[in-house]
């Protein structure tokens, strides 16, 4: 199986993280290379664009890709979404200049909107029978309705900043983008990608739990496990020559700073907190 991993950008280090975590590393490193192996012999890498791995994997290339919903929706490529990896979130908005007089998607009919995504903004347009004119520019969007290229723009925004920086209000959502995992329809089944689903959403399970033990008497344990149900409860085990129990929980890693104190006052010691590489439910 070949896995389409974009080559370099925003997306590069967080996708062959997850790849590493899920016990998929990545032989020899993942710098300047095309292909790479992986400690799983029928598993390979192949590094791309992450414009162009849709067309990969629709065309066969590799087996699954992993990049934007927007650059799969872009490329109109046929494939089936397999996972949310969730992260790469993003919108693609449509703005105009926050001085002008455009202040609704429906003055720009007959207008000019400047875009890297010109399928999408084309597709937004014609779903509300609004006649505009698509200029298609490879880089700096958000400069064209100043210098009088394009009455608006629809481009990529994770925080709004380059907007505000750029005096552009945005006037409505087009697309909201986060990076997932795709196939194509007749491979999605495949023993090996469910394989791949399975390791990368214990991946996912983990982000934000975290993993305590502790020992507790037993004549406590009954509060303790009012403070932690955990996953289906928390695991109790005897403790060798101790009248204590030991109690193992996953939690939340937000409630982590207030359960330790609840379970303290409960009579709990000895409490340990550790992170959680996988988690398969």
């Amino acid at each position: 199986m070949r896995i389409a991993v974009p080559n370099k950008g925003r997306l590069h280090e967080p996708t062959v993280e997850l790849l590493e975590r899920a016990g998929l590393h990545i032989e020899n490193g993942a710098d300047r290379k095309l292909y790479a192996e992986t400690v799983d012999p029928e598993v390979s890498i192949l590094f791309a664009r992450a414009a162009d791995i849709p067309e990969y994997v629709a065309d066969g290339a590799a087996e699954v890709g992993v990049t934007g919903l927007d650059q799969v929706h872009e490329s109109e490529a046929d494939l089936s979404e397999l996972l949310d990896l969730d992260y790469g979130r993003c919108r693609l908005v449509l703005a105009a200049p926050e001085d002008g007089d455009i202040t609704d998607p429906e003055q720009l009919d007959g207008k000019k909107v400047a875009t890297e995504f010109p399928t999408i903004t084309e597709q937004y347009f014609r779903a509300r029978k609004i006649d505009t004119e698509i200029i298609e520019v490879t880089g700096a969007t958000e400069l064209t309705p100043h210098v009088e290229m394009a009455d608006a723009i629809v481009d990529i925004t994770s925080t709004g900043t380059t907007l505000r920086v750029n005096r552009l209000s945005v006037l409505d959502e087009v697309l909201a983008s986060s990076v997932r995992l795709f196939a194509r329809e007749e491979t999605a089944g495949n023993e090996k990608v469910q394989q791949l689903v399975t390791a990368l959403e214990s991946v996912l399970a983990a982000n934000d739990k975290r993993y305590l033990m502790m020992n507790v008497d037993e004549k406590n344990l009954a509060a303790v496990q009012n403070v932690i149900p955990g996953l289906g409860g928390p695991t109790v085990m005897d403790v060798a020559g101790s009248e204590d129990v030991a109690v193992h929980a996953v939690v939340d890693e937000r409630q982590v700073f207030e359960v330790i104190n609840d379970l303290k006052s409960e009579g709990a010691s000895d409490i340990l907190v550790t992170e959680i590489e996988r988690l398969v439910e």
